[in-house]
């Protein structure tokens, strides 16, 4: 695809999702670095790993200019509790937003010069949530909104040097599931509403990142990919009392 001996970047990059998608892309022979305040708990092969507060924005910029290169960037680095909007004050619900749409902008901008000699490109991890309600959430699901609006600018401001894309994913099986879905009865009930029957593992985001960071997709930028499973059943046809399936 491409990759073999680029440099790539995965903020979070040490667990979860951000994880999956360091090992796709060390799969394919790039070089990859992952950044986050703390190290793995399980050293991941073929990345090295770089301590970084996303959310200091100082920090951010020395990291990114300290690189003798870079070809790629994966804005992964987000996250939220699970909190009702009358639970937290803004100032605390503004922290989520910082994480999950400041900190990736301040890295893409940290990034552009490196990228743009290149022609490299960004890959955000986007959510699901920024397109639907999302209680508990709500903070998360704007900044995710937010994520997927400011990439599309992004894209024409920087096209043709850079190719800024969005990966807007669905509900992941990780490590912190049932902190989201409850055990293994909680995820497999979730599972059910997504119409390819389970929830996706890191390595279906990975598997993706690698593609729209790749000479695969050298004409597509400004998109939103869609890594869902096929979205979630709408909940009225379990609730109608006709037009079952046998």
């Amino acid at each position: 695809m491409g990759l073999d001996g680029k440099v790539v970047v995965v903020t979070g990059g040490t667990r979860g999702v951000g994880a999956g998608v360091a090992r796709a892309f060390a799969e394919v022979g790039a070089d990859v670095v992952v950044c986050a305040r703390r190290p793995p708990e399980v050293p991941l092969s073929g990345a090295e790993f770089s301590p970084l507060d996303l959310r200091d924005p100082a920090a951010v910029r020395a990291f990114f200019a300290a690189l003798p290169r870079l070809d790629v960037l994966v804005n992964n680095a987000g996250g939220t509790p699970y909190r009702r909007l009358t639970d937290a004050d803004a100032e605390r619900h503004a922290r989520v937003i910082e994480l999950n749409l400041l900190a990736p902008l301040t890295a893409s901008l940290a990034a552009y010069e490196h990228l743009k000699r290149v022609r490299g490109s960004v890959v955000m991890i986007g959510s699901v949530s920024g397109g639907r309600p999302s209680p508990g959430s709500a903070a998360y699901g704007a900044a995710k909104a937010g994520l997927e609006s400011l990439a599309r600018s992004m894209a024409v401001e920087w096209a043709p040097e850079v190719r800024v894309n969005t990966l807007v994913v669905g509900m992941v099986r990780t490590e912190r599931s049932a902190l989201h879905y409850g055990g293994e009865d909680g995820i497999a009930g979730v599972s059910r509403t997504v119409p390819l029957g389970r929830l996706a593992e890191p390595s279906d985001v990975g598997a993706a990142a690698v593609f729209l960071a790749s000479d695969s997709a050298a004409y597509i930028s400004g998109a939103s990919l869609l890594v869902h499973g096929g979205g979630e059943r709408p909940a009225f046809l379990d609730a109608a009392t006709v037009n079952k399936e046998a």
